[in-house]
């Protein structure tokens, strides 16, 4: 079963809709279940004009009782936000840059050097 959309505006755009598919997929690859997910669109209040409408949106996605809202100029933008958070648990972790020691760790080490 696909993803509950939601909207209180212009609704989704149609690259989004045609795309939504590869996001389901990725989803049920990773032992999510797209059904139990409903994604919200609503205009941003702070990034409205009145005359040119809305320069960014809310999109709210709610899972069971979580849920979390992210704010993007369109629904692509969004799209790629999501779709790397599904996937990120597959990335490895980099690796922790190698820590340069500061003054005084060098002095307390040079200190403690025998004579």
């Amino acid at each position: 079963m696909p993803i509950t959309l939601q909207s209180t505006g212009r609704g989704f755009e149609s690259q989004f809709l045609r795309q939504l598919p590869r996001l389901e997929q990725a989803m049920a690859a990773h032992d999510l279940d797209p059904s139990n997910f409903t994604i919200s669109k609503e205009p941003a209040v702070t990034a409205n004009v009145p005359l040119l409408g809305p320069f960014f949106y809310d999109y709210t996605v709610l899972v069971g009782d979580d849920q979390f809202t992210i704010t993007e100029p369109n629904d692509a933008r969004f799209l790629e936000y999501f779709y790397d958070r599904i996937l990120a648990s597959d990335a490895p972790e980099p690796p922790a840059a190698p820590r340069s020691d500061g003054l005084l760790a060098r002095l307390a080490r040079w200190m403690t050097q025998p004579i």
